[in-house]
């Protein structure tokens, strides 16, 4: 008898296995952009899918890298001028009008344009969960000139989705069954991902203190 299991929407293993190869583009759109992303995962599935390219095609998930490739460089470009977009049509409702969780998140955004500048803000926040789905919107509302962040996100964009992307298929290729591991890697590569917001968070009690 077959059975359906439901969606986790934390697991990159769960979404790929129910969406496939168009359901990472949309989830990869939804989670650099949109606020309703914002604790969907990004590096881990992007690794995962990456992996999962290697795989033999009778196994339960097989994914062709050139398909991934184009999906995860799509996804993660098109979120992130969507999400502009809608920042610079809601305006200052996107600064006060927010849900708590989201203005905490635009708060640690905000800080981090403040701390690295606006270009290099955008790249290092490709890299940053939470603050990489807020930047988008927030520079939106913020009226930030569209051509310069359109060339800065493309850029950055690319080098994030397609090159986290190719390291999983690179771990993939030279570890012999790495889907049987895929959780135990999949969590140093949420730990690694978690580093900058822990090293400020750190840094941000230490001032306090």
């Amino acid at each position: 008898m077959h059975q359906q299991y439901a969606v986790n929407l934390l697991s990159a293993s769960s979404l790929i296995d129910s969406f496939g190869t168009l359901g990472i583009a949309l989830i990869l759109f939804a989670e650099t952009g949109l606020l309703i992303g914002l604790f969907l995962p990004g590096d881990t599935l992007l690794f995962t899918a990456g992996v999962l390219t290697t795989t033999s095609a009778d196994s339960t998930v097989h994914l062709h890298l050139p398909w991934v490739l184009i999906a995860v460089a799509l996804g993660a470009i098109a979120g992130s001028q969507a999400g502009y977009e809608l920042g610079r049509r809601a305006g200052p409702r996107f600064i006060t009008d927010a849900r708590p969780r989201v203005m905490a998140a635009r708060e640690k955004t905000a800080h981090f344009i403040e701390r690295y500048g606006l270009r290099k803000s955008i790249v290092l926040s490709r890299f940053v969960p939470i603050v990489r789905t807020v930047m988008s919107p927030l520079l939106g509302s913020l009226d930030v000139s569209r051509g310069e962040f359109t060339v800065i996100q493309v850029i950055s964009g690319l080098v994030w989705s397609i090159g986290i992307t190719l390291t999983g298929w690179g771990v993939g290729s030279h570890v012999s069954n790495i889907d049987h591991y895929i959780l135990p890697v999949v969590a140093v590569i949420v730990l690694i991902s978690l580093g900058p917001v822990i090293l400020e968070v750190r840094k941000a009690r230490r001032k306090s203190a």
